[in-house]
């Protein structure tokens, strides 16, 4: 065989070859931009395991702060969980512009930027919702099942989400961000009640490790955090009417887990 053929039967093979693969790839589930009624675009994952046509749980996955809805999507690793469980992904991204990225706009809350929202800036909580409502009024999104969480300055929004708006969603997941609303002005190791108070109990799971130096576990930090996590956890405890004192359980050597039960509507 001549070089010349056997490079025309190797570039033959090689075109087959990316033709599989592209192939492949198309057949692989994958991340969109979704918009609509004047809705800005978002990122989603309509995950496979699906069924089509049915209404499927919603996860609505929130940035930090300086971060953007597509990658965190994309670092997530939550699509493996929303094909193992059946659940679709919306990945919006904040209003502000805050450094490399964005930033929610949590109403009359700073930024970690030092920025205060203006009356400009997009009202973030509408914004969500009117996600929500979207996948909702698409046959996307079960109204029933639609859940919230975050990282730091998205697991912020996601605690406002659920001082604000209870009744939209099944449950937050705050990871690094969990508030119980702003701190209070005379005493900012406290949360302030008037800043927070939901019209119904809501289910709360977070997350949050000790060496964080943004959102000090022990209060202390920047104005918009101040209160320290147990302080959120036992206002959220109050709000959601636990009846039972927080409890600990050792998960590992470094790893612990606080808990209240005995609260209204099985909230927890």
């Amino acid at each position: 065989m001549t070089a010349t053929k056997r490079l025309a039967t190797t570039t033959a093979l090689m075109l087959a070859c990316c033709l599989s693969q592209a192939k492949a790839q198309q057949a692989e589930p994958a991340v969109h931009q979704f918009e609509g009624n004047g809705v800005a675009p978002f990122a989603i994952y309509l995950s496979p395991s699906v069924k089509q046509g049915a209404a499927a749980p919603l996860l609505l996955l929130l940035h930090g702060s300086s971060g953007e809805g597509p990658s965190m999507l994309a670092r997530s690793s939550l699509k493996a969980a929303a094909n193992k469980h059946g659940f679709i992904i919306a990945a919006p991204t904040g209003a502000m512009h805050l450094e490399r990225g964005y930033a929610w706009n949590i109403p009359g809350v700073v930024t970690a930027g030092g920025t205060m929202p203006g009356a400009g800036d997009r009202d973030d909580v509408s914004y969500l919702l009117a996600v929500v409502d979207l996948l909702v009024k698409q046959g996307l999104a079960d109204r029933s099942r639609v859940y919230v969480t975050g990282i730091s300055g998205g697991g912020r929004m996601a605690s406002w989400l659920g001082c604000v708006a209870p009744t939209r969603f099944a449950a937050i997941a705050p990871v690094v961000g969990l508030r119980a609303g702003t701190p209070l002005k005379s005493d900012t190791t406290q949360a302030d009640p008037a800043s927070c108070q939901p019209e119904s109990p809501l289910p709360i799971i977070t997350f949050a490790g000790n060496s964080d130096t943004t959102n000090p576990m022990q209060g202390g930090g920047s104005p918009y955090w101040q209160y320290s996590m147990r302080a959120a956890e036992m206002r959220w405890a109050t709000l959601n009417h636990c009846q039972h004192t927080m409890t600990t359980q050792r998960i590992s050597s470094t790893v612990y887990q606080e808990s209240y039960d005995g609260c209204q509507d099985d909230a927890w």
